[in-house]
C-alpha cells in the first residue's frame, strides 16, 4: 500500500486547542465544532470559500461563547482547529456522518470516493488525538478532586432545510437529568427565551459521540448546549449569551451540587 503524504503541514495548527489548562474548576468544557479550517493538502475538500463559511463547516459563534464561559468558571476547554467536513469529532468513526460526502444539500467533492487509508488519516491525525485530549483532561480533574462535569457548547442555523427553527437555546440530555433540567428551569424564567428540551437535535439520537464516550459511560454530570447562531456570530452576541448560559449553568451546578468559585465576567 503506497503511504499517503501527511495530512497536516508542519507549519499548521495541530488538531486540537487547549484553552485555559490550568482552570480549576470541577468542570471541563468541550467544543466540537470550533473551526472551518481545512488542511492545506485537502485543497479546500473541492468547496468554495462561502460554504466554508457556512453552518455546514463549523458551530459558528460557538467558539466565541465557549472561551468565554471558560474564562468565566475557570475551567479547562478542549477546541478543535479543523472543520467538521473533513472529519466529524462529535460523531462515531462509523457514523455515515463522519466524514460526510454530502452535507445540507451541499457535495463535499473531497470526501468523496475516499480509500479506507484516507479515512483512517483524517481519524488518526485529528479525530482521535482530540478525543484524547478531551480525556486527558477529564482524568486530570479526577486525579485532583471530585469527577469533573462535562459541559458541550453548539450552535445551530437558525433556519433548516426551509422550516424555521423557533429556539433561541437547545438542551439536549438524554437519561442524566442533573444539569439538563435545572439548567431548563434557569433560561426559562425569562419569558423572552424559547428554550428546547433536546431541541433542534435530541441526545438520544445518537449524535453526541464526546458526551456519550467521555461522561456517560462514567457517570459524570454533563449537558449539551445549542445556541442559535444568529445570536452568537458577533462577539457583542456571544459575550451576551455566555452571560445568559453562564447564569443558566451556575444555577445549575449549585442545583446539583457541583462547587464552584464565584462567577466572574462572561466578557
Amino acid at each position: 500500500m503506497t503511504a499517503l503524504p501527511p495530512l497536516l503541514a508542519g507549519d499548521e495548527p495541530p488538531p486540537f486547542e487547549i484553552a485555559n489548562a490550568g482552570g480549576a474548576a470541577p468542570l471541563v468544557l468541550v467544543c466540537d465544532h470550533a473551526s472551518n479550517r481545512v488542511p492545506r493538502a485537502l485543497h479546500h475538500l473541492g468547496l468554495a470559500p462561502a460554504p466554508l463559511r457556512d453552518h455546514i463547516a463549523w458551530d459558528i459563534g460557538a467558539a466565541d461563547v465557549a472561551r468565554r464561559l471558560s474564562r468565566r468558571f475557570d475551567a479547562p476547554l478542549a477546541l478543535t482547529n479543523y472543520s467538521r467536513l473533513v472529519i466529524d469529532c462529535n460523531r462515531a468513526l462509523a457514523d455515515p456522518t463522519s466524514i460526510p460526502a454530502e452535507s445540507d444539500g451541499i457535495a463535499v467533492p473531497g470526501n468523496r470516493g475516499l480509500s479506507q487509508g484516507a479515512r483512517l488519516q483524517r481519524a488518526e491525525t485529528l479525530f482521535q488525538p482530540y478525543q484524547d485530549a478531551v480525556a486527558r483532561l477529564i482524568a486530570a480533574k479526577a486525579e485532583r478532586g471530585p469527577p469533573p462535569a462535562l459541559v458541550s457548547i453548539h450552535s445551530f442555523t437558525p433556519v433548516f432545510q426551509r422550516t424555521r427553527r423557533p429556539w433561541h437555546v437547545g438542551v439536549l440530555w438524554n437519561e442524566d437529568r442533573r444539569l439538563a433540567i435545572p439548567l431548563m428551569e434557569a433560561l426559562r424564567r425569562n419569558a423572552d427565551h424559547a428554550v428546547g428540551d433536546n431541541e433542534p437535535y435530541s441526545a438520544r439520537d445518537g449524535i453526541g459521540y464526546t458526551i456519550a464516550v467521555h461522561a456517560e459511560r462514567a457517570g459524570l454530570p454533563h449537558v449539551a448546549l445549542e445556541i442559535r447562531q444568529d445570536l452568537i456570530a458577533t462577539a457583542a452576541g456571544a459575550e451576551e449569551w455566555a452571560g445568559i448560559v453562564g447564569d443558566g449553568l451556575a444555577a445549575a451546578f449549585e442545583a446539583a451540587g457541583i462547587a464552584l468559585a464565584p462567577a466572574g465576567s462572561a466578557a
